[in-house]
Formats: structure tokens, C-alpha cells, sequence
């Protein structure tokens, strides 16, 4: 389970980096925009609660990390509610939304990697 949580943290750097350059490049160019980039955030967000959900499941088996560990999983799902909830209210810059919350989603991804 541990090499699961391992290896899924990288996917997850990897997808939201990709889907937030992607989005955020969608904002200023419009022929970037399509259904497959929302579609896309989406899949990096189901890989990122797939990730928090496996890091509790090493957390259960007795391996401990760094509380901050913890913060930054919690603190990646919290950011995805955010995002999620603040989409609709902003339909003008929802790509840079979603962009710039995948980009620091992958940030909490990547910091909480080097803990």
C-alpha cells in the first residue's frame, strides 16, 4: 500500500501540473477549451481523493509521516471543494480557476512528497 501511495503521488503531480497548464492556457486561448479539459480536472481530482484515500489506508497500517503530511492531503481536498464551488460563480474565469487550482494543488502534491 505504501508503493501505491508512492507511485499515485507522482500520477498526481503529473495530472494536475498537465490539466493546470492546460486550463490555465484555455483562459487566453480559447480554441484550448473543450469539454475533455473540465473532463480532464476532473480525473486529476478523482486521482487526487483516490490519493488521500490510500495515504489514510498506509496511515491505518502503522506508517506515520510528518503532520504536515496530513495538513497537505487534508489541505488538497479542501482546495478541491473550493474550486468546485466557486465554478459556477465565475463562468468568466472559471479556466483560470481551474488552472490555477490544480497548480496548487500540485504544489500541496509536491511539497507533501519532499516531507
Amino acid at each position: 500500500m505504501r508503493s501505491l501511495h508512492s507511485i499515485l503521488a507522482w500520477v498526481v503531480i503529473a495530472t494536475t501540473a498537465a490539466t493546470g497548464l492546460w486550463a490555465a492556457a484555455a483562459h487566453w486561448r480559447r480554441s484550448l477549451r473543450s469539454d475533455a479539459l473540465v473532463w480532464s480536472v476532473y480525473g486529476s481530482w478523482v486521482l487526487t481523493v483516490t490519493q488521500v484515500t490510500v495515504g489514510v489506508f498506509v496511515l491505518q497500517g502503522g506508517v506515520e509521516a510528518n503532520q504536515l503530511h496530513y495538513f497537505y492531503g487534508f489541505l488538497a481536498m479542501a482546495a478541491i471543494a473550493v474550486v468546485y464551488s466557486y465554478r459556477p460563480q465565475i463562468e468568466r474565469w472559471e479556466h483560470l480557476l481551474l488552472g490555477g487550482g490544480n497548480l496548487f494543488i500540485m504544489g500541496l502534491a509536491l511539497r507533501a512528497a519532499f516531507l
